[in-house]
């Protein structure tokens, strides 16, 4: 699936995001620094309903955020590997445990450690267009 946004609706854009992506529960961000996937993130936190303030885990490698489902708290994992070495610092880190939770992670720079996402990750690929709209492909392994 393939969908275009601006800042204008990437509301519209987190809602449609989560239409579609029916019981998945991994999300695997690529895409050039500073193409906007934290931002999309954040949107994608709002459209489920965090209360809390959604930031980049640049320096906490892991932010974790709660939201209601039908009357159940449940996580959302915000993940960026960006300054991970490699899997096994990803490790040290929690990243694996965290993917395996069961529990919505959202990762960017997944290929920080590629070997630890399983199967049914959905991939997600931001690509600017110009200033104002960006691109997202979205599949899935």
């Amino acid at each position: 699936m393939i969908f275009e946004f601006t800042l204008q609706n990437i509301q519209q854009a987190a809602a449609q995001f989560w239409s579609l992506a029916g019981d998945a529960k991994i999300f695997a961000f690529h895409a050039p620094m500073g193409t906007g996937k934290t931002t999309f993130i954040q949107q994608l936190c709002i459209a489920k309903g965090v209360q809390s303030v959604v930031s980049s885990p640049t320096f906490s490698i892991i932010n974790e955020y709660v939201y209601d489902c039908n009357g159940t708290k449940r996580a959302i994992f915000h993940m960026d590997l960006y300054r991970l070495r490699d899997e096994a610092e990803a490790i040290q880190a929690g990243v694996e445990d965290t993917l395996y939770s069961g529990y919505i992670c959202l990762v960017e720079w997944p290929e920080k450690a590629p070997a630890l996402f399983p199967p049914g990750t959905v991939h997600v690929h931001l690509e600017r267009i110009n200033a104002d709209t960006c691109r997202c492909s979205i599949t899935q392994n």
